[in-house]
């Protein structure tokens, strides 16, 4: 099966691109290409990904095969439970600046740990080993304001979503992203990964 090599240019054009691959993906008709040389050698030169996604480091979670993405079509920025902190900032600020993907995708997936172990820290008192402890700092301020005494998978489905709506916000506040926002270039979004079915939930 051939690949279509002619990348998006708009937010709007990636976003749907990543929507039909994740189609594909989901009803099991991903390309999966073999890559020619010819390929390689052109994308020796330099690069220029139509979208870049924040996920999480989850080994069952992989952008590029969740979006049936071939090489140099998505700039893929990966940390346990998709959170910001100074070098992912650093990373986005690179692919703003530098690489002008017209897309940014915050992507967090169902049965998170991070967010799990934020939850038990938050909820359950839960003291976790320090550095861990510094990771999650940047997911509890999701959790505010959700009830902890729902039942555990609805309250886990909530917290995945609001940590991802969370970190959308924060990138939301740089003046980076509110400049580009504002010259019309740049749309940035939420998602939600299943790992049942492989559906990816982009979020309003």
């Amino acid at each position: 099966m051939t690949t279509d090599r002619t990348f998006p240019r708009s937010a709007d054009e990636a976003l749907a691109r990543l929507e039909e691959g994740n189609e594909r993906f989901v009803a099991g008709q991903a390309r999966f290409p073999t890559v020619q040389k010819e390929v390689l050698a052109e994308l020796a030169k330099g690069q220029e990904p139509y979208a870049t996604i924040l996920g999480c480091s989850d080994s069952r979670v992989p952008p590029e095969l969740v979006f049936d993405a071939g090489f140099g079509e998505l700039f893929v920025i990966r940390v346990a439970g998709n959170v910001l902190g100074p070098s992912i900032l650093g990373t986005l600020q690179y692919a703003a600046t530098h690489l002008h993907t017209p897309l940014f995708v915050v992507m967090g997936h169902e049965g998170c740990g991070a967010v799990q172990a934020a939850i038990e820290a938050r909820f359950h008192g839960t003291v976790h080993k320090r550095r861990i402890a510094t990771l999650l700092e940047n997911v509890l301020p999701a959790l505010d304001g959700l009830d902890g005494e729902q039942p555990h998978a609805a309250l886990m489905r909530a917290a995945v979503e609001a940590n991802v709506r969370h970190a959308v916000s924060q990138v939301l506040a740089t003046p980076e992203a509110q400049a580009r926002r504002a010259r019309g270039d740049m749309k940035l979004i939420g998602a939600v990964y299943d790992l049942e079915s492989g559906r990816v939930q982009f979020l309003d």
